[in-house]
């Protein structure tokens, strides 16, 4: 009985041994089965990759509108469009200057955010849609747009 189990297994592995792989065409479906798998599945994740970045603006701008709050309650006044953000980590020297600037900044690393895109933040004081207005001009980094090129604002929501 031994004999003959181990003759088979030779005996099969010589047909296994002759064997070159895998044809062609074999190799051509599978490669087109995950051409389709690709095609179907990568196009959902770039998607969330473009929302996380529009949320991360969005959070950044919030922070920043924080700061900004705090530099109001401290100096009774935002900072000027021409003093810009940077008034939240260096005390302006220009009009109106502030008296009680915090002499930490306004954030705690004392650097400004970029937007996801590597832009800066606008900033207006006044602003057109409200006290002061911050915006981000999205990935093609020019206002207007729709999708992952649409501004993010302080003064809209976005879903």
């Amino acid at each position: 009985m031994e004999l003959k189990c181990i003759r088979f297994f030779r005996q099969s592995n010589r047909h296994i041994g002759d064997q070159a792989g895998f044809s062609f065409i074999e190799l051509m479906v599978v490669v087109i089965i995950l051409g389709i798998l690709a095609g179907a599945i990568v196009p959902r994740y770039m998607d969330k990759a473009d929302k996380a970045k529009a949320v991360k603006a969005q959070v950044d701008i919030a922070a920043i509108e924080t700061s900004l709050k705090m530099y109001k309650l401290d100096n009774g006044f935002y900072p000027t469009t021409e003093q810009g953000l940077l008034a939240l980590i260096e005390k302006p020297t220009t009009d109106p200057v502030p008296r009680s600037w915090n002499e930490n900044g306004y954030f705690e690393k004392q650097r400004l955010p970029k937007d996801p895109w590597g832009n800066e933040y606008i900033y207006l004081c006044p602003g057109v849609h409200g006290t002061f207005d911050l915006m981000s001009y999205g990935a093609d980094s020019e206002s207007g747009g729709e999708g992952i090129n649409a501004d993010i604002t302080n003064w809209e929501e976005k879903e």
